[in-house]
């Protein structure tokens, strides 16, 4: 494929470009409960102009865009404030949640091997909710995730399942305020305090909670400290594209001094070019996404937030009770913040999935992992307030209908078939060959995901990821 070898008119080309839309879920019309966190139009539009403004100045040299140092000292010094640390605390602008993540696995890497050099394999400690970013961080740099169930009724952490897994080699722990899948806020307290007694790196990930967490607080909700208040906290994760509502991709990665962020710095002068020094993992990046976040906190402003957070609040109270008069329906457990997980006992949640994606509706399916059912995910934003008890309505009518749906062959098959059989030795073709039954072909999707959704819910988790990359693989192709 080759580009036009006439230039396009500008016409046409944003033509072919809304044609290239066609099939994504309508978010701009408020029922897309994950993904896309929208402020509303007029929000949007500082955000894009903001975006525009800086969209060709480059992050690679700060001396040469004093601008984009001045918004990155600002927007990090925001975030400390807001995660109630003191004058010391550090921080850097990133492209989302797992870039941030990457860069505080990176640090409490290397802070540790200059502390204890004679870890040559360092293990970071994950409860089974932790974000899968710290997966591909452990994958990236070198690290070995060790991960541990949470408790089965509340799904927060598990201190001393977190205490029985520390070995010599360990160098982190890891919480999360909250957990994407359940929405609840981890003892932090009672694990930094773990790391204190053990000498270990803490990591909050707030990527999710870092910014609405102080608002709910603010507005009487008994959030748990999890920010610099509590000792023994090295880092944080706290992303302003969720419920800041900045353009994407904007996070914050923020350390409790220099000490610890000196770590998370590259500087290279082993080559003959310019000189290379990276506070994060990009070179080469535009200022577009750090000033639309900058623009965008300070045109909604700290009351526009309360206000956000108030008809949030309301709304995630009304949907989650009104899942519990839905029968057939539970809830996992009462979320801390806008994350609201359920599942059911006696229908198939992923049939009840599709029929509300029939209805218009985005929700999203989670596969059972650990000690967590097949389940449910809402992610509440501000342009689903509002649409309450229209989704309550339409999700007790598609339990309703799923209840007369059958379960998928291939689905049937595949959990009758696993009882002695080494699947660690499928191959591709044989993947490929499944997916084919159950629908995908050429790269595309069938019009329904239950079969899908099963077939993967029924195999173990290392399966389920040679099924995925063999998947993907085949669909990033040529067209």
């Amino acid at each position: 494929m080759k580009i036009a070898r006439r230039g396009m008119t500008r016409e046409a080309i944003f033509d072919r470009l809304a044609e290239f839309r066609n099939h994504d879920i309508k978010w701009q019309e408020g029922r897309t409960y994950g993904y896309i966190f929208d402020p509303g139009k007029e929000v949007l539009e500082v955000g894009k102009a903001a975006y525009t403004a800086f969209l060709s100045e480059n992050g690679l040299d700060f001396t040469v865009f004093k601008s984009l140092l001045r918004l990155e000292r600002e927007l990090a010094a925001f975030g400390a404030t807001h995660l109630r640390g003191d004058r010391r605390v550090v921080g850097n602008f990133t492209s989302g949640g797992t870039e941030s993540i990457l860069l505080a696995v990176k640090a409490a890497r290397d802070c540790y091997r200059e502390r204890r050099p004679e870890i040559t394999v360092p293990e970071m400690v994950l409860p089974a909710t932790a974000h899968a970013a710290f997966h591909k961080a452990a994958h990236y740099l070198g690290v070995r995730a060790v991960t541990v169930s949470v408790d089965p009724e509340t799904f927060r952490a598990d201190v001393e399942r977190v205490r029985s897994a520390i070995t010599g080699n360990t160098i982190m722990i890891v919480g999360s305020a909250p957990s994407y899948a359940h929405g609840v806020v981890d003892p932090i307290a009672e694990m930094a305090a773990l790391a204190q007694e053990h000498e270990l790196w803490m990591h909050t990930d707030a990527c999710m909670g870092g910014f609405l967490l102080p608002y709910f607080r603010r507005l009487g909700e008994p959030v748990p400290d999890f920010d610099f208040t509590v000792p023994g906290v090295t880092s944080i994760s706290l992303d302003l594209h969720k419920y800041a509502y900045t353009p994407k991709g904007a996070s914050l990665v923020l350390y409790r001094n220099k000490a610890y962020r000196r770590h998370q710095i590259y500087a290279c002068s082993r080559w003959i070019g310019y000189t290379i020094v990276n506070n994060a993992v990009q070179s080469s990046r535009s200022g577009g996404p750090m000033a639309a976040a900058w623009a965008v906190l300070n045109y909604v402003g700290d009351d526009g937030y309360l206000e956000m957070a108030r008809k949030k609040l309301a709304a995630v109270r009304t949907i989650a009770d009104g899942i519990e008069r839905i029968d057939g329906l539970r809830l996992l457990t009462r979320p801390d913040m806008c994350l609201i997980s359920f599942t059911s006992d006696e229908v198939n949640v992923f049939h009840i999935i599709d029929e509300m994606n029939r209805r218009g509706w985005y929700i999203q399916p989670s596969l059972s992992f650990d000690n967590s059912p097949a389940h449910i995910h809402l992610s509440v934003s501000a342009s689903n307030v509002g649409w309450e008890h229209d989704l309550l309505d339409n999700l007790a009518e598609c339990v309703r209908v799923a209840r007369t749906l059958p379960e998928g062959e291939l689905t049937a098959l595949i959990k009758g078939g696993l009882q002695g059989v080494d699947l660690s030795t499928i191959s591709d073709t044989q993947i490929m060959d499944m997916m084919a039954a159950a629908g995908v072909a050429d790269g595309s999707l069938p019009g329904r995901m239950a079969d899908i959704n099963g077939v993967l819910d029924a195999l173990p988790a290392p399966v389920r990821e040679k099924v995925l990359t063999a998947f993907v693989n085949d669909m990033f192709s040529q067209p």
